[in-house]
């Protein structure tokens, strides 16, 4: 393969490797925890919502509700970087993606 072939190949990825970064910057990744709280992230990190059930809302639950927030938050967070090491295995064959970034 001559080297204008690679290029090529290299730009082709790119563009695939950002038009799936776009698609999963706008999917949507839902963890919900005990019945209790919910978070929702886009695939770009940014928080669509968080839920915490009415019922929860006691004094008492304070510590119960904010560790379950950080365990869904933390669930949420991994979803999305495993949707994006797939993303990148799919279209380059590494983790990394393109040039192991």
């Amino acid at each position: 393969m001559n080297m204008q072939n690679l290029l090529a190949q290299a730009q082709k990825m790119q563009r695939e490797l950002k038009k799936a970064h776009e698609d999963l910057a706008q999917e949507e990744f839902s963890v919900a925890k005990g019945g209790a709280v919910t978070v929702v992230f886009y695939g770009d990190r940014k928080i669509k919502k968080i839920s915490i059930d009415e019922a929860a809302l006691e004094v008492e639950n304070k510590e119960m509700i904010e560790e379950m927030l950080k365990l869904a938050i933390d669930e949420a967070l991994k979803n999305i970087k495993l949707a994006e090491d797939e993303i990148n295995v799919r279209i380059t064959g590494r983790v990394e993606g393109m040039m192991g970034f």
